[in-house]
């Protein structure tokens, strides 16, 4: 699966979610609902991985852990279909960038030595 297959299946259940809310709400959730839902997972995952290291207890153990890391992957899908970010290039450029700044950097502290 890819991301663009990812983002598919993310935007069905999105639109799950919009028709549920508007039934039990009478409104679907605003890009800053989804924001502020994805914090509150990060959250969550962070406890996990705590728990994971045996700093914290939590329950759930691994099979939460995994959920965790999906509810938050969803999340930024969502996201980025709401601001219409394409993901894939954005991605790919933000890594070229980043790996060209991390080996300058490595190049820097290699030429020090």
């Amino acid at each position: 699966m890819d991301i663009h297959d990812l983002q598919a299946r993310a935007i069905e259940v999105h639109d799950l979610y919009d028709d549920l809310n508007l039934v039990e709400r009478g409104r679907t959730w605003t890009r800053q609902d989804f924001m502020l839902g994805f914090v509150g997972d990060v959250g969550d995952l962070a406890k996990l991985v705590m728990a994971a290291k045996g700093t914290r207890s939590m329950p759930g153990g691994r099979e939460a852990l995994e959920h965790e890391l999906a509810d938050c992957l969803w999340s930024v899908l969502i996201l980025a279909h709401r601001y219409e970010v394409d993901l894939e290039a954005t991605f790919s450029k933000t890594m070229r960038e980043l790996k060209e700044i991390i080996s300058a950097r490595l190049d820097e502290h290699r030429t020090q030595q």
